[in-house]
């Protein structure tokens, strides 16, 4: 059993799902793609940025509202490579959760259906590594409106460069500080705080840098900064 499985309680917490001819046929089109190399170059594959808005920050109860993500291809950064989706809610969340991320009781209402949404995000990421900053709240997010409404766990790869980045600079040496300490530190502009789609660009120009020292000092591929990801986290998880 998964760990996002005994997060929610078990593979008996995960209702039936029937989806439509296509959307199964789209869903089993993804699951047949080859997996990334994850010992090719940083400069050589493509990496998703990822970030998430949600109804709260309580992972079993709260929802996902929406999904931003920004694509490095190659290293380099194209902003017409971008996703963004709202998936659609049948209650709309509280008017404090809608002054933190600015996506409207109207917006809610009338997003996209979340199987096209997830569906769509799927054929966005195909089996591409999954960076976040803290992933582990937009990974599960993901991962529990996937199994609510597509009946399955993402299972991909995640890098959490909260983790990664201390390993390069000095600035900080912890994985517990905050992503706008490291986007001032390096004068990264966030223009619009709290979208998902403008983390996810913010978080990405983060990556680009932590690619550049980390090719520099050989950590020049994603089994690279997994590697050094797991290293941290088991120090820390050591004292």
């Amino acid at each position: 059993m998964s760990w996002f499985s005994r997060l929610i309680g078990g593979a008996k917490a995960r209702r039936e799902v029937v989806l439509l001819p296509e959307q199964r046929q789209a869903l089993e089109a993804w699951h047949s793609l080859p997996a990334t190399d994850l010992h090719c170059s940083h400069n050589r594959g493509r990496y998703v940025v990822v970030d998430v808005e949600s109804s709260g920050l309580n992972m079993k109860k709260d929802r996902l509202i929406s999904i931003g993500a920004v694509a490095l291809n190659d290293g380099q950064m194209d902003f017409n490579d971008a996703f963004q989706i709202v998936l659609r809610q049948n209650q709309v969340s509280t008017h404090a959760n809608i002054l933190i991320h600015g996506i409207g009781g109207s917006a809610q209402s009338e997003g996209v259906d979340p199987v096209e949404a997830l569906l769509a995000f799927l054929g966005y990421i195909g089996k591409a590594p999954l960076v976040a900053y803290h992933a582990f709240f937009d990974q599960s997010m993901i991962d529990k409106a996937m199994s609510e409404y597509l009946g399955m766990e993402l299972e991909q790869i995640w890098i959490d460069l909260a983790w990664i980045l201390p390993d390069f600079f000095h600035f900080r040496m912890d994985g517990r500080v905050a992503l706008d300490d490291w986007l001032q530190h390096f004068e990264i502009e966030n223009i619009l705080r709290h979208n998902a789609v403008s983390d996810a660009y913010a978080t990405a120009k983060l990556l680009q840098i932590a690619i550049a020292r980390g090719t520099y000092k050989g950590a020049d591929s994603p089994a690279s900064f997994i590697k050094i990801e797991k290293a941290r986290r088991w120090m820390h998880e050591s004292r």
